[in-house]
């Protein structure tokens, strides 16, 4: 289901914030759409101080959660009439991020299946260094996608 409603709706939101999802985690990340296709979804985020750890550069939590919110946008826009959910996230935390730094968070889908969908992803400071990488298979669940709170913006 290469063309949607859901992956029509992203490409109006390239360019902007997204702040109004379903995701409240990702909410608080304050991420700006960059590119979205089947299969495929860019995220644009700035490292704040409240993203870093004790020695202030970017916590391995908040890299996950770029990476698990990047991969679960990039699902949703598949068009699965349910909400599919992470079975599992394998992360390599590869180099520091401070804050200030942008960082670009890119998701791929592997191979999509009729249960199961495998993603990997990779987080990238401005000059293209790899800061993290990742892969997550999702689940899909018996949760539709219709009952989500502000579908049409996630």
């Amino acid at each position: 289901m290469e063309d949607n409603i859901f992956l029509r709706n992203y490409k109006k939101l390239i360019g902007t914030t997204i702040n109004h999802s379903p995701s409240k985690a990702g909410n608080w990340l304050e991420g700006v759409l960059r590119e979205v296709e089947y299969g495929l979804l860019v995220m644009e985020y700035t490292v704040r101080e409240e993203f870093c750890n004790p020695g202030n550069i970017l916590h391995g939590g908040v890299a996950s959660l770029m990476l698990d919110d990047v991969i679960g946008g990039a699902n949703y826009v598949t068009g699965n009439e349910y909400l599919m959910t992470s079975i599992n996230l394998n992360i390599d935390f590869l180099a520091a991020a401070h804050v200030g730094e942008k960082l670009t968070v890119e998701a791929k889908l592997v191979r999509g299946g009729r249960n199961v969908n495998h993603w990997k992803a990779k987080i990238t400071n401005a000059e293209g260094k790899l800061i993290a990488k990742g892969s997550s298979n999702l689940i899909v669940t018996q949760v539709p996608i219709s009952s989500l709170s502000d579908n049409s913006s996630r």
